[in-house]
């Protein structure tokens, strides 16, 4: 397990596998940042993975390339949503670990989306199990 979150701590993307109502695995290739144990990832509220996430926490992830392509092993997660100060945390984690990239990314996001709580960001706490 030590070795799976030294690969997860370090990684650029993770894979992030929710599923569907009807159990099919959707697996989406995210940036991660880890903090004090756990990992997070940022995506817009209203995205499928929110939706997916708030019918099961029930996820697998793994190290990825940027086109989604395994790298590493996978293991089982489960994910929590987080309220508006943990998604602020979440954003410095990425601001932090991505740098400009991640506010380009971000900016460019808010500039293309309507101002709806739906295009707001959502911050998603991961724990291995």
């Amino acid at each position: 397990m030590t070795e799976v979150r030294a690969a997860l701590s370090a990684a650029k993307y993770i894979s992030l596998t929710t599923y569907k109502k009807d159990g099919t695995p959707v697996a989406t290739p995210v940036w991660v940042a880890a903090h004090e144990n756990h990992y997070y990832v940022i995506t817009g509220g209203a995205s499928g993975k929110v939706k997916r996430i708030r019918n099961s926490p029930k996820v697998k992830i793994a190290v990825c390339d940027v086109r989604g392509r395994i790298t590493g092993p996978s293991t089982d997660a489960t994910a929590s949503l987080l309220d508006a100060t943990g998604t602020k945390m979440v954003e410095q984690l990425m601001s932090r670990k991505y740098r400009l990239t991640y506010t380009f990314m971000n900016l460019a996001g808010k500039l293309r989306l309507r101002k709806t709580s739906a295009s707001e960001s959502q911050g998603i706490k991961l724990t291995l199990v």
